[in-house]
């Protein structure tokens, strides 16, 4: 099978490589180079050209609460075009399953937890992320009109917050934890007598290790065909803070070393979704959180970190 994995550069589409490798699929991995996916002309050619049976939908524009509030535009702009680019080709040319990755971000900022996929558009979503919130939610409906109206297999997952090999540690637009790790060790370097996070570390969060979420994305692609989105995540979350004390006690940092700046947003106040649907299709993760942290800190070190 010719499959492609459209943003296989990035964390989520090179955990799909990796699963994917030795399976004796064909892998599709152009670069932007080669075809830009907000370029509507570029992605047709190629589809034309490659062909793919498989599409993993897992190039977007990423970014945390510093990186939404500051580039809305472009976030809206370029989560939309790749979006209605790749589905469209898709359709056009004949692919026999594609896979969109969404976000948890869509449901609404206040909704009961542990959060089903029945609270998509049931209130208002969180103000910092908005716009790659609703570019996302166009994403989920393209899956489901152009399954409606062409009879085209196309579904949608909603990962939790990712994290693990390939993510980003810039600080302007990391997510909380690149961001935690990147500034706990930088501090434990330089013997810092204090580290700032964001907000009251209060906020709740689940997280899940990217190479959990692409074996789920395996999974599904084999068992799962419907117009409603499937959360993927681990069902259980902790707030900032714990986050915090976590990955100080992985790197050796004392603990009363932070500060919580609650003159910075903490987002939505928690966030941890309803997986029932997937662990009814066999599913479940697999990494821990203290091991998977553990690891992606090794990971950073072995690739260069002091």
């Amino acid at each position: 099978m010719k499959i492609w994995i459209a943003g296989s550069r990035g964390m989520v589409g090179s955990a799909l490589v990796r699963a994917l490798s030795g399976s004796g699929h064909t892998l599709l991995l152009p670069s932007r180079q080669e075809v830009d996916l907000t370029r509507q002309k570029e992605v047709e050619d190629w589809m034309e050209q490659a062909r793919p049976q498989w599409v993993f939908l897992a190039a977007a524009k990423v970014g945390g609460i510093a990186a939404n509030r500051d580039f809305p535009a472009q976030f809206a702009y370029e989560n939309l075009a790749i979006a209605t680019h790749v589905m469209h080709s898709a359709y056009r040319y004949g692919v026999e399953k594609l896979l969109f990755l969404g976000s948890s971000c869509i449901y609404p900022r206040m909704t009961p937890q542990p959060i089903a996929e029945t609270a998509l558009l049931s209130g208002l979503l969180e103000p910092t992320n908005q716009a790659y919130a609703i570019a996302k939610i166009a994403g989920i409906e393209l899956c489901r009109s152009y399954r409606r109206q062409y009879a085209c297999d196309f579904i949608a997952a909603m990962p939790t917050n990712l994290y693990g090999p390939g993510d980003c540690y810039d600080l302007s637009t990391s997510h909380v934890v690149p961001a935690l790790i990147r500034k706990i060790h930088e501090a434990k370097l330089q013997n810092a007598p204090r580290v700032s996070i964001w907000g009251s570390g209060q906020a709740l969060r689940e997280f899940l290790h990217v190479d959990d979420l692409a074996r789920a994305c395996l999974l599904l692609m084999q068992r799962y065909s419907s117009e409603d989105p499937i959360n993927i995540g681990t069902g259980k979350d902790l707030s900032i803070e714990q986050l915090a004390h976590l990955l100080a006690d992985i790197i050796g940092f004392p603990k009363d070393r932070f500060y919580f700046d609650p003159s910075f947003p903490d987002g939505t106040p928690r966030k941890c979704l309803d997986i029932s649907k997937i662990t009814q299709l066999g599913w479940e993760a697999e990494i821990g959180l203290e091991e998977g942290l553990r690891r992606t800190y090794q990971e950073l070190r072995g690739a260069g970190a002091p």
